[in-house]
């Protein structure tokens, strides 16, 4: 094997690797970003509520564009790996990664108000 043939695998090799750096994140793999709790501490139990409503409407509509992206991203992994490695820079697409952290952080911190406002709903907020 001359040294100019074995450099085509490892180019392929790197290429691929910095090509999988920028798929797209499953949304059960990002973390959640910290969201202070005491940015709502004026909130009644009524608007941590209903900002814990809105909030999580936001987070199933972003976790979904997440999900769909990376499957997208996978789909079009393996053909470019397997068929057709042109296919591999569709990869940079829509990743939503830090707006779904942010918005499980958000979550988190409305739950951790709502917690310790003794609201209502907070208890069905630990049980699920």
């Amino acid at each position: 094997m001359t040294r100019g043939t074995m450099l085509i695998p490892a180019a392929t090799a790197v290429l691929a690797l910095g090509l999988i750096a920028g798929c797209a994140t499953p949304p059960d793999k990002v973390s959640a970003s910290y969201v202070s709790p005491m940015q709502y501490a004026d909130y009644s139990c009524a608007q941590l509520n209903g900002e814990l409503q809105r909030v999580q409407r936001q987070l199933v509509q972003v976790t979904g564009a997440q999900q769909k992206e990376a499957n997208k991203d996978a789909v079009a992994m393996g053909v470019g790996l397997v068929v057709f490695w042109p296919a591999l820079f569709f990869l940079a697409g829509d990743d939503q990664k830090e707006e779904l952290a942010r918005l499980k952080g958000e979550y988190e911190a409305l739950q951790a108000a709502a917690i310790r406002k003794d609201c209502g709903f907070a208890e069905a907020l630990t049980a699920g």
